[in-house]
């Protein structure tokens, strides 16, 4: 993006917005909507230079405890209905969940989860394995117990999203300073007063950490503990097919983590390797694809052999509990955060969205999210791992 309201650092304003990634951009978008005028979004590179810029983002509902579960239903409604609000289209393909589960362990896990969710309104259902391959031929049936599945989730791009919340806030008048990093942020007794950048001091009333695996960072500045670690991960995409591949859902070897899904007229591979040590690196290295073929030999064998053209490797901001720190500072009010959300972030960003907003306005948001307070760690609450972690 790089039409003028891009460009332009102010030297004052009632709230800065540090990361221009789809949390900043939909932070922006909810606040500007609610009238807040007087809006800088401060990003270091581009906007969605950072892990927003994944090229295909799931969107889903399936978690494993009420408050994500809400998060990610009320993004999904969101998401359904971007075309009119902000007013893009983001590419939104409702190809459902599949998560294939080969322990009795994972069975029962989910079948727990889909009956939280179905007493949420989430249409998940238990599959047999037989299900599981009508729905993505590609999967092998060996070993396999049962599938977790849910129609109405899927996956959108990610760049189109923040393109649309971040073109609307600027209809709105918020400025995105980009390629602005923050070197310090300023003090005053228990307040925040301003935020300094390469291009200058911009004074303000509030701050909004949404800086994704460099929220730490920021944090620091201030003195406050946001326990979030960036760890790289890969993914690959396939030539294009011929015939062209089936419309699959997002498909996910749970034990894995490995997964596969429809990228235009191929496909999409990704893993988690276990062995990644945590930093910023972000280089793509293609012998990581091993991984994934190792596991594809198995669980769809087809794809093990299939010709890969080029990848990507991005961050995951990841919590000790997989779990997103999302509040208002206790030690100075006004600075609020929403960050560490653990590879949920682009899928749970328009309800984030309207969390911060209610959060600066200082009016109560439409669900609890006291138990994702950074303060968690420091005050020991229990606030149990996110199981459907991928």
């Amino acid at each position: 993006m790089s039409f003028s309201a891009f460009r332009t650092v102010p030297t004052s304003a009632d709230v800065v917005i540090i990361g221009g990634g789809v949390m900043g951009a939909s932070t922006a978008f909810h606040l500007a909507e609610a009238g807040v005028r007087s809006i800088v979004v401060v990003e270091r590179g581009d906007l969605c230079c950072g892990s927003s810029g994944k090229p295909i983002g799931g969107v889903r509902a399936q978690f494993s405890d009420p408050l994500n579960i809400e998060l990610g239903s009320r993004s999904l409604r969101a998401y359904q209905e971007f075309p009119h609000r902000p007013g893009a289209d983001i590419r939104l393909d409702t190809v459902g969940y599949l998560f294939l589960l080969d322990s009795e362990q994972q069975v029962s896990d989910f079948e727990t989860g889909v009956e939280l969710q179905n007493s949420l309104d989430v249409p998940s259902r238990m599959i047999s394995p037989s299900e599981a391959r009508r729905l993505c031929p590609y999967i092998s049936t060996d070993g396999l117990l049962a599938a977790a599945y849910s129609p109405a989730d899927g996956h959108a791009r990610p760049g189109l999203v923040v393109q649309g919340y971040a073109r609307a806030a600027a209809r709105a008048g918020v400025t995105f300073a980009t390629h602005t990093a923050v070197s310090g942020i300023h003090t005053a007794g228990d307040r925040v007063t301003g935020v300094h950048t390469g291009q200058g001091s911009i004074a303000c009333s509030t701050v909004i950490c949404t800086a994704g695996a460099w929220s730490a960072q920021i944090g620091d500045m201030v003195g406050i503990n946001l326990p979030i670690r960036p760890v790289r991960r890969q993914l690959a995409f396939t030539a294009p097919l011929a015939p062209p591949a089936p419309r699959i859902p997002f498909t996910i070897d749970f034990a894995s983590s490995g997964y596969f899904h429809n990228s235009d007229d191929g496909l999409l591979f990704g893993l988690a390797d276990p062995d990644q040590e945590d930093g910023f690196d972000t280089t793509w290295t293609p012998e990581w694809l091993e991984l994934f073929r190792t596991v594809a030999r198995h669980r769809a064998p087809a794809l093990a052999d299939m010709e890969t053209v080029s990848g990507w490797a991005g961050l995951y901001e990841n919590t000790p509990d997989h779990n997103a720190l999302i509040g208002r500072s206790g030690e100075l009010p006004n600075f609020l955060y929403a960050a560490g959300f653990s590879g949920h972030g682009f899928l749970q960003a328009p309800a984030i969205g309207e969390v911060m907003r209610d959060l600066y306005l200082e009016r109560e948001p439409f669900t609890d999210i006291s138990p994702l307070s950074a303060e968690r760690f420091r005050d020991g609450a229990d606030f149990r791992p996110e199981a459907h972690v991928v």
